[in-house]
């Protein structure tokens, strides 16, 4: 009998793969449900960034393999980009590396730094591949707690009184999923600090912040933070291309190369059209971001009255393309609300416990769904759940 390798058994299939399964089939059945599970964005990337893709894929030059590390167009972009909105400088040549979307990131980082019992911090409630990724390297999650009344921000003081000496690397996520919670100036210094007193590596995923908020920010704006840490980032949300997987990794040069011996040995190179086209991305106005911004807020208004048909409570703080809210106390978990809206009213909300404990009594829904849709679930909760 042919068996698995042993890694299999420590990863389950994606809760969001099962579900669209479950989903799919009630759809089929004609029930007609409305996803607001999941944060795939519906817009379109922008006309000048489709006539670029368009025109570039019509020559007969661009169709082969591509280098390991971009076109050297693409990288010069990010580094403009980093620039113009993080007032972060970074060397195209020898700091940043484009990626086929940045969670292709969170494994050739885990697999470029850690070994089989490496110890990693992963945060709870937090983005569930940073613990499914550090399980298929055989690496040991360390689970730190985020906690609303902390701001959703890790307590550094807490972490350095355990001991941490097998510690190799920190995972966080600012503007945070599943919270929204922002980031500050402060949170970052503390962690560059806290990475290099420990000699933990800081990788922070940074893929929402141009997200319904007005100050993006990067952990790299700290003075070193080069030295100790490495920044994920992705045109998905920010640009609409979520299916084009064009995404980045920044750090000190040395970093970089660990994970280009990674990355070269798993792809042969990004299309070209894309690259091409994902460089012209970077350049867009600022027009572009609030012209796509303007329509998350108008949906956050409809967002914000489904949870307040369903008597949950949130932090008016929040960035990103979801809102995090906390269930009422008369429903034993979120997957009991979850599962009362799916099967009662055909609506699909996000239960909190797939981020971790932290986020078994909260619920999130997506923004990256049509106004219309949003009143549509809107009625059917208050039809079949609220009345």
């Amino acid at each position: 009998m042919v068996t698995p390798a042993q890694r299999i058994n420590q990863v389950k299939e994606y809760y969001f793969s099962l579900k669209l399964k479950e989903i799919a089939r009630m759809n089929a059945e004609g029930k007609e449900v409305i996803n607001l599970g999941i944060g795939n964005p519906d817009q379109p990337p922008a006309p000048e960034v489709l006539e670029i893709l368009n025109t570039t894929s019509l020559r007969s030059d661009v169709h082969g393999y591509q280098s390991y590390i971009g076109i050297p167009t693409l990288r010069q972009s990010f580094s403009k980009w980093y620039k113009r909105f993080y007032g972060v400088a970074l060397d195209p040549e020898r700091e940043i590396l484009p990626l086929m979307g940045s969670k292709e990131g969170i494994m050739h980082i885990s697999m470029a730094f850690l070994n089989p019992g490496d110890e990693v911090l992963v945060p709870n409630p937090g983005y569930p591949t940073y613990a499914s990724v550090s399980q298929i390297v055989g690496a040991k999650i360390i689970s730190y707690d985020l906690q609303e009344d902390k701001g959703w921000h890790p307590n550094l003081k807490a972490l350095e009184e355990k001991d941490l000496s097998n510690v190799k690397l920190m995972w966080v996520n600012y503007p945070n999923m599943p919270t929204g919670a922002p980031a500050n100036s402060k949170l970052f210094e503390d962690l560059i600090a806290f990475g290099k007193r420990h000699h933990i590596i800081i990788c922070n995923d940074n893929p929402y912040s141009f997200i319904l908020n007005d100050n993006p920010q990067s952990i790299l704006s700290v003075p070193g933070a080069k030295d100790i840490a490495i920044e994920l980032n992705s045109l998905s949300k920010s640009h609409n291309m979520a299916g084009w997987r064009v995404g980045m990794a920044a750090s000190n040069p040395q970093f970089i190369e660990y994970i280009l011996r990674i990355k070269s040995n798993m792809d042969s190179g990004m299309f070209r059209p894309l690259q091409e086209a994902a460089a012209k991305a970077l350049s867009l106005s600022d027009d572009w971001y609030q012209q796509v911004n303007r329509v998350y807020k108008n949906r956050k208004k409809l967002v914000l009255e489904i949870l307040k048909s369903l008597q949950c409570t949130w932090q008016e703080n929040q960035s990103g393309m979801f809102v995090w809210a906390k269930i009422p106390a008369h429903y034993s978990s979120a997957k009991e609300l979850s599962d009362k809206i799916l099967y009662d009213a055909h609506v699909f909300i996000t239960p909190g416990f797939i981020f971790g404990s932290g986020g078994e009594r909260y619920i999130r829904i997506s923004l990256c769904t049509p106004e219309d849709k949003l009143k549509e679930s809107l009625n059917r909760i208050k039809n079949h759940i609220t009345k």
